[in-house]
């Protein structure tokens, strides 16, 4: 399956909002600051998860029956990687907070805690495959894996490429 225009369409509204929202560095100076950073990101969530809602119905194509199937799987899927995405925003909020005196215990437990957080993204994929399989059949299963990867990395992408490289 191709990426359509109307896809990158619906990525571009997020890609370009997700790096500046994940880029603010709080201060305790400014709790207002940080509590209009959260409203944004969960305004931001949102429209991520609506503009996902519109990929994914676009491209699996779904037949009579197979969406009352698939979207309780993937709520059940879609909740538990948004906790894989509050801990990922607290990592690099962590980064971007001690960006200037990062040491280097600092900098391994922040690159571990990416890397832990990416295999259990993958873990889950892992684990959510088998149930679409059931729920949808092979080939629209891994359609839907195609698509999830495919958003996954282009915001992947522009998140990583938002932040700065270490010195």
């Amino acid at each position: 399956m191709r990426i359509t225009a109307n896809y990158l369409a619906c990525l571009g509204i997020f890609v370009i909002a997700v790096p500046l929202a994940v880029a603010q560095t709080p201060t305790t100076a400014q709790q207002t600051r940080e509590a209009n950073i959260k409203a944004y990101i969960e305004m931001l969530r949102q429209d991520v998860k609506k503009d996902k809602v519109s990929i994914l119905t676009e491209l699996m194509d779904f037949g009579p029956g197979e969406a009352a199937k698939f979207w309780p799987v993937y709520n059940e899927y879609d909740t538990a990687l948004t906790k894989l995405a509050d801990e990922r925003i607290a990592v690099i909020r962590r980064y971007a907070e001690n960006y200037e005196a990062l040491s280097d215990e600092m900098a391994t437990q922040i690159a571990t805690s990416m890397m832990d957080i990416e295999g259990r993204r993958v873990e889950l994929r892992k684990q959510y495959l088998p149930r679409m399989i059931e729920t949808l059949g092979a080939k629209a299963a891994v359609r839907w894996l195609q698509i999830e990867a495919q958003i996954e990395k282009v915001l992947d992408l522009q998140i990583l490429a938002s932040l700065p490289i270490v010195d």
